[in-house]
């Protein structure tokens, strides 16, 4: 969990926009996607691989994962999105995300051209990651088969607008709750999506709020995936990134008592600690399960680049 890359919020910049590019390299977004699917008309898309390639070889991203979303399958233009963005970028590149993905061998039909390419450019074999975009029903039924598709899989995202056109749901703001309905809509859909993920040992990212001034709205959708335990969220205007970076990470009393409960359960069960399998934190009981929780929150923090207020002492005898 210590080494887990922060994926709080999740940038989308259309590659025909050369702007927008350079002015994404200056936002405090933890992951940057740049597009070529959907944001990008057809006849744009040649102009937007070569704007791109420019992009990420100029450089100035600082941390920022740097991912690239193809065209799907099913299109004229993947497979020269993927030669012509990794044959050009591929140094500078952390991941290709490859949307309405319907089945497992469509993901290795992906890994397999990424891993040609890396060979045929002098790259790493397996460094560039590949993310999945859950945007179908067929695709929803067979996400436990694609999270296990390749070693390359780093997240599962959930796209909503093609899901609901893909299961012919009543128009509503897309990702919101409604008031029509009894309950969320969407909460099976979210939970088939992050099982799959935590299976797998890898992220998984809420789609997007098409309502993008209107933040207020924006948090309310994203507590309801980060409370359910999704990694991050993508977002489509500056004015989100920084309600996703503070809903997808823990708070500073949170990630303070994680870090807490760690170091008192590793004192608790070493040689000075008495060798015991629980102990008080206070008037906390902390066993095993309380450490797993406590990695899971510590990791989202560290990650998070936050730094702790309080330290542990052991307990005088």
């Amino acid at each position: 969990m210590a080494e887990l890359r922060s994926r709080r919020s999740n940038l989308a910049v259309p590659g025909s926009n050369p702007r927008f590019l350079e002015k994404a390299k200056g936002l405090p977004a933890d992951q940057v996607f740049l597009d070529l699917e959907d944001a990008c008309a057809p006849l744009a898309k040649p102009g937007a691989r070569k704007n791109i390639v420019a992009a990420l070889n100029e450089g100035g991203w600082g941390d920022k994962i740097r991912t690239v979303r193809v065209n799907d399958w099913t299109t004229e233009w993947t497979f020269q999105d993927v030669i012509e963005v990794v044959g050009g970028a591929g140094a500078n590149l952390d991941a290709i995300m490859l949307p309405k993905v319907q089945d497992a061998g469509q993901v290795q039909a992906l890994d397999m051209l990424l891993t040609q390419i890396e060979k045929a450019n002098g790259l790493e074999v397996g460094k560039i990651g590949i993310e999945a975009q859950i945007e179908t029903a067929r695709g929803l039924i067979n996400v436990n088969q694609i999270a296990f598709a390749s070693p390359r899989i780093e997240t599962i995202i959930y796209g909503p607008a093609d899901f609901m056109a893909s299961i012919n749901m009543k128009s509503l703001v897309v990702g919101a709750l409604h008031p029509d309905y009894p309950g969320d809509p969407f909460h099976y859909i979210l939970m088939q999506i992050l099982m799959a993920a935590r299976a797998r040992g890898v992220q998984a990212i809420d789609g997007p709020f098409l309502q993008v001034r209107d933040v207020p709205a924006f948090e309310e959708v994203a507590k309801r995936s980060a409370m359910l335990g999704f990694d991050g969220k993508w977002v489509l205007h500056p004015g989100q990134i920084d309600a996703a970076n503070e809903i997808y990470a823990p708070s500073q009393e949170d990630y303070d008592h994680a870090e807490l409960i760690l170091d008192a359960y590793e004192w608790a069960t070493s040689e000075a600690g008495g060798k015991k399998g629980s102990a008080m934190l206070g008037d906390e009981m902390i066993d095993e399960a309380s450490r797993k929780m406590a990695l899971v929150i510590a990791g989202k923090g560290r990650a998070a680049g936050m730094d702790r207020t309080s330290s542990f002492t052991p307990p005088e005898e």
